[in-house]
């Protein structure tokens, strides 16, 4: 379908945007192509809002002088008696008289010259430009802290309502969930605190939004790494981490040098170095295991304090069974089940534990049993 459009040396002069849009593009990498497309399809709205709204109008932002263009876009009709609307068609006689070329069934465009289009074009590319910034400036915050994840972020508390914490961190808010914090914390306006980030989501208007945790296992793991250098510099490595937020956290640490202790490396001299991560943590009590490839003596350090007599292994089910002394059931166990349940997440073996004397009694039960069924 062919079109054409008469000239018209009245263009609007708009070499200001043509500068933000260059300065736009080096400082915040606004492609002006983007910035462009943006523009004109913001003008067509506000071209139709001011003036005519029945009108098929094109518009146009020269990207090197900054002239901006209105064209209206009318069907050629054979007749001036077949034209319905006016404002969207034209006769072939008429159309011929820009571009002889014409025929009935192309487009003619038509240049207009609107009364002050000039300031609202101004006034839109500027609207534009703004929301484009913001843009831009909350896609660049999104990336950057997308990449932060795992990382420990410090900010002062804003607000916090016995649910939700929201932190100050500098350019953006970080925000943590009742699900997110220490249950056994408190937290009150203006506390400065440490916290890692878990995730990066888009907010209802756009903007980014941190969620970080102080109950995350990530965030222990991140202390590690600050707080002992052979685990910044990968010579320890930890295996895995479980964690009752608050109460008690197990780490498995482990190094493929013979020459260096894992656990001692992580203690410390007097323990400086773990009761630094303690302190942060607010007394959280942190258990740290060797962690061994044989499955035996990985939950037998697993279940510390706690000293195990034997360990029997289904690996096909990734089962253990546990036998203690008496006086160390209770010790094995933990209040409430904490230290069983710890080792089995720190592991990832389901974890039964029994007592010399109920080991005793079971083995006497399947015994007992065995006979009555040969007889």
């Amino acid at each position: 379908m062919k079109k054409t459009s008469k000239t018209n040396n009245q263009a609007i002069d708009s070499k200001e945007l043509v500068i933000a849009m260059d300065e736009l593009e080096k400082e915040n990498g606004i492609k002006k192509d983007v910035l462009l497309e943006a523009i004109e399809t913001a003008l067509v709205t506000a071209y139709k809002r001011n003036f005519d709204s029945a009108e098929n109008v094109r518009i146009t932002m020269d990207k090197d002088t900054g002239e901006i263009h209105v064209y209206a876009e009318k069907d050629i009709v054979e007749k001036p008696e077949d034209i319905e609307n006016s404002k969207l068609q034209i006769s072939l006689d008429d159309a011929r008289k820009i571009n002889k070329k014409l025929e009935v069934g192309d487009k003619a465009e038509i240049e207009q010259v609107p009364k002050n289009f000039g300031r609202i074009a101004a006034q839109t590319a500027k609207q534009v430009i703004v929301q484009k910034i913001r843009e831009a400036t909350r896609n660049f915050l999104f990336d950057e802290f997308n990449e932060r994840k795992g990382e420990i972020v410090s900010g002062i508390v804003q607000k916090s309502d016995g649910s939700i914490v929201v932190m100050d961190l500098g350019r953006l808010e970080g925000v943590m969930p009742v699900k997110e914090q220490i249950p056994t914390e408190h937290y009150k306006v203006n506390d400065k605190i440490r916290a890692v980030i878990v995730d990066v989501e888009r907010g209802t208007k756009g903007a980014p939004q941190v969620v970080v945790s102080r109950a995350h296992v990530d965030f222990v793991r991140k202390l590690f790494e600050l707080e002992i250098p052979e685990i910044y510099e990968g010579v320890i490595e930890i295996k895995s981490i479980s964690r009752d937020p608050g109460k008690r956290c197990k780490v498995a640490v482990y190094s493929p040098n013979e020459n260096i202790d894992p656990v001692g490396s992580c203690v410390g001299q007097k323990g400086i170095r773990i009761q630094n991560i303690i302190n942060e943590l607010n007394g959280e009590k942190i258990d740290v295991i060797e962690w061994n490839e044989d499955p035996s003596i990985f939950i037998s350090a697993a279940l510390l304090p706690a000293e195990v007599m034997a360990v029997d292994v289904k690996p096909e089910e990734k089962f253990a069974q546990v036998i203690v002394r008496d006086d160390q059931l209770s010790l094995a166990i933990g209040k409430a089940g904490q230290n069983a349940r710890l080792a089995a997440r720190l592991t990832n073996w389901k974890i039964d534990i029994k007592s010399e004397s109920q080991f005793r009694e079971m083995l006497a039960q399947q015994a007992e049993n065995e006979e009555e069924t040969e007889e």
